[in-house]
C-alpha cells in the first residue's frame, strides 16, 4: 500500500515539476533577442561593477596594511633598545652625583643622541606621573601600597619604569605603584 502512495506521489511531483518548466520557458520566449542581450548587458556591467568595487576595497585594504607595517616593521629593534634607554636613565641619575662634570656632561649628550634618535623613528614616551588617576588602558599596575594620603588613593603613587609607543600602538606599559 505505501509503495502504490509513494508511486502515485512521485508522478504528481514529476508533473508538478513538468508545469513550471513549462511556465518558465514560457517567459524566457516572450523576450525578444534585443531585450534578452539588454538584460545579459546588464547583468554583466552589474558583475563589472561590483568586481571593480571588491578590487578597489582590496588595494585600499593592502595600502593601509602596508603603511602600517612600515610603520611598525622596526618594532622589535625599538624594543631590544628600550632596556639600553633604561640603564641610560639610571646612569644619568647616579652620574649626576658624582663630582666629575665632564663625565655627566659627556654621558648626558650621549643620552640625548640616543633618544632623538629612537624617536626620529617614531618611539615617544607615555606620559604618566605620579598624583595622576589610574588607567589600565595605559598602565600597568604592579601593586598597591597605602597611599601617603587622600588624595592619592586609586592614583598613581610612583612611576617604576616608562613606558613607550611607537605611533599610536603602546609597545610597553608603564610599569606603576597605585595608592591604596
Amino acid at each position: 500500500m505505501t509503495t502504490e502512495n509513494t508511486e502515485i506521489d512521485q508522478k504528481i511531483d514529476d508533473a508538478t515539476l513538468e508545469n513550471n518548466a513549462n511556465d518558465v520557458q514560457a517567459p524566457a520566449e516572450e523576450l525578444s533577442v534585443e531585450e534578452q542581450l539588454t538584460q545579459d548587458l546588464a547583468n554583466e556591467k552589474d558583475k563589472f561593477l561590483r568586481l571593480f568595487a571588491e578590487f578597489e576595497n582590496y588595494k585600499r585594504r593592502t595600502t593601509k596594511e602596508r603603511i602600517e607595517l612600515f610603520k611598525t616593521a622596526n618594532q622589535d629593534v625599538l624594543m631590544s633598545l628600550l632596556p639600553v634607554l633604561d640603564d641610560f636613565d639610571r646612569a644619568i641619575i647616579e652620574i649626576a652625583k658624582s663630582e666629575d662634570e665632564a663625565v655627566t656632561k659627556g654621558v648626558e649628550l650621549i643620552h640625548e643622541k640616543l633618544k632623538n634618535t629612537l624617536n626620529s623613528k617614531g618611539l615617544e614616551v607615555v606620559e604618566v606621573k605620579a598624583g595622576d588617576a589610574f588607567n589600565a588602558d595605559f598602565a600597568e599596575a604592579i601593586t598597591q601600597i597605602p597611599a601617603p594620603s587622600d588624595d592619592l588613593k586609586g592614583k598613581i603613587v610612583d612611576v617604576l619604569e616608562k613606558g613607550y609607543k611607537l605611533g599610536d600602538k603602546i609597545i610597553r606599559f608603564p610599569k606603576v605603584v597605585i595608592g591604596q
